[in-house]
């Protein structure tokens, strides 16, 4: 009978913990990447960025999910605190429809919710309708753990000594809290224990005294996630993860003194305790936020004042495509070569980054190149589809014919960060592994580096100033770095044969050596395009693109 109890109780909130994850793992998989690139583009303000985290929440069931999101922007540079902020108040909210739906108590349709997901999500060939499906399967799941859990544990809800261990949290709001808050972050899901809440709380086993510390107490829980997510970040990404703890227990600081209050305002929105602890959910996390949204910007300099420092900040945005120029499409071209040329700066930063790092073995160093890939990443799409739409107006034949050109050069500049970003890893790794270099390879290393580097100088003063002479002086560097290349790997086989290098370092040295001359090849083709050499149509780019 106790066996029976335990595995009833254990399998049913295993199949509860299931579907919950299947929920927001269908819906977000249903709507694709648009969640991540809504979150990214439309958190300008904290009223957008509130409304938006709360949304996407819902969508996917987990507010440690989106904050584990904004943590990874924030890191990236692609958001600012301020933003993170907005979005983290939302996200608290939209975690508390998991609770409103649960308060339903839609047991009854748990097996027609598995049977008609599991139909849709085996036999649909729509993505859409099959994800769909996983959503609906997960909801069914959901209930029916929820149904095994309650119809194990009612039979002793009855039993006075589970009753009065119970009504101590009853007394004790701090306990409560502490319990809640340290269940929620086992289980790293605010969704879960309060499900559970909510679950015991149908049984009788809570009243709102007992369930409402609990509830505060899974808010605080749930930041566990998004601290782990910080672990080895940015300073501002901390700061995100440690504006969601303070947020969290600010609030319940401020809600505690009003606890009678409160017991008697959520008693009066609904008459069944189930939906009470769900209102009660959702309006903790409201009130909070209307109280502290319309102060975001000044609690960013409170959080930056609890965890000082200084980040190295990359502007991920573009400086000079602005909108309006595109009806004046001379002066439009010539801001989006602006940005194309700080594109390559920008990649040119990266490759310098990754070599200190190799050199220095400097792992702080090599932390700026990811973070400046996302920002080239960033760019290249702001300013293909710049390009695109200035190709709809009414432009010059010139000009017409240059752009298909520059788009073809915003791609190759994009691949010489992914080839900084190799030569990066191949630096985390000698670090890692402490593979030895020879001086002779180390010196080989920094005369192609600065060969390269001699390309990305002259690449960008040619695009700046359409100066063939420096195009010209690109194509002529591009000739050494490929004779260079082969004299290398020569030196190395000679060295490697002589017992000179280890085979590990020198596989490393030789993967260095290819990702320079790819670059030196991308840089080429950036010149070429300068020099008119690289012809390509418009409508061969509109295909590429569309």
């Amino acid at each position: 009978m106790v066996s029976e109890l335990i595995f009833s109780i254990v399998g049913g909130l295993g199949l509860f913990i299931y579907g919950i994850h299947l929920m927001g793992e269908g819906l977000q998989n249903a709507a694709g990447d648009r969640l991540r690139r809504l979150l990214k583009a439309l958190t300008k303000n904290t009223l957008s960025g509130t409304l938006l985290g709360a949304g996407i929440t819902a969508i996917i069931q987990s507010s440690s999910a989106t904050t584990v999101m904004v943590v990874g922007f924030v890191n990236a540079g692609l958001m600012t605190l301020t933003q993170a902020i907005g979005v983290i108040f939302g996200a608290n909210i939209g975690t508390t429809i998991t609770a409103q739906i649960i308060a339903f108590k839609l047991t009854a349709f748990a097996l027609p919710a598995i049977a008609i997901g599991a139909c849709l999500y085996l036999f649909s060939p729509k993505r859409f309708w099959k994800f769909f499906g996983l959503f609906c399967l997960g909801f069914g799941i959901l209930f029916l753990g929820l149904k095994i859990m309650t119809s194990m544990i009612k039979p002793f809800a009855g039993d006075p000594v589970i009753q009065n261990i119970f009504v101590e949290f009853s007394k004790n709001p701090f306990l409560g809290i502490l319990i809640g808050a340290s269940i929620t972050a086992l289980f790293q899901s605010s969704s879960v224990t309060t499900g559970m809440i909510i679950t015991l709380a149908s049984l009788g086993l809570f009243d709102l005294q007992g369930a409402i510390p609990l509830i505060f107490g899974c808010n605080i829980g749930t930041c566990v996630t998004a601290m782990l997510a910080s672990l080895g970040t940015t300073i501002s990404a901390k700061r995100a993860a440690l504006a969601h703890v303070l947020f969290n227990i600010m609030i319940t600081l401020l809600f505690l003194p009003t606890l009678p209050f409160y017991y008697r305002i959520i008693a009066m929105t609904s008459g069944d305790i189930a939906r009470q602890v769900a209102n009660a959910h959702t309006l903790f996390n409201v009130l909070g936020t209307i109280v502290l949204a319309p102060f975001a910007s000044v609690y960013a300099k409170v959080v930056t004042k609890v965890l000082p420092g200084k980040d190295t900040i990359i502007d991920t945005q573009p400086q000079f495509l602005e909108k309006h120029l595109l009806y004046t499409p001379l002066v439009a071209f010539d801001a989006a070569i602006k940005e194309v040329v700080r594109m390559t700066n920008l990649a040119r930063g990266m490759m310098s980054d990754a070599m200190v790092g190799f050199f220095k073995e400097n792992v702080k160093v090599l932390g700026l190149v990811p973070k400046k890939e996302a920002a080239l990443d960033n760019l290249q799409e702001a300013v293909t589809n710049y390009l695109m739409e200035l190709m709809q107006k009414e432009i010059s034949p010139e000009i017409a014919s240059k752009i298909p050109s520059l788009l073809h050069s915003v791609n190759d500049i994009e691949r010489m960060g992914d080839h900084c970003e190799n030569i990066m890893e191949l630096a985390q790794r000698k670090i890692a592994s402490g593979f030895p270099f020879s001086k002779e390879a180390e010196t080989e290393l920094k005369e192609m580096f600065s060969l390269v580097d001699d390309m990305a100088k002259f690449t960008i003063s040619s695009l700046d100033n359409d100066s063939i002479e420096d195009a010209q002086k690109v194509l002529n560097l591009e000739e050494k770095v490929d004779k260079f290349t082969q004299k290398l790997r020569d030196n190395h086989i000679n060295r490697l044969s002589i017992g000179q290098c280890q085979v590990l370092s020198g596989i490393i040295f030789l993967d260095l050596i290819s990702n320079f001359e790819k670059i030196g090849d991308h840089l080429t083709n950036v010149a070429q395009a300068v020099l008119g050499k690289l012809q390509w149509t418009a409508k061969q780019v509109t295909e590429k693109h569309h």
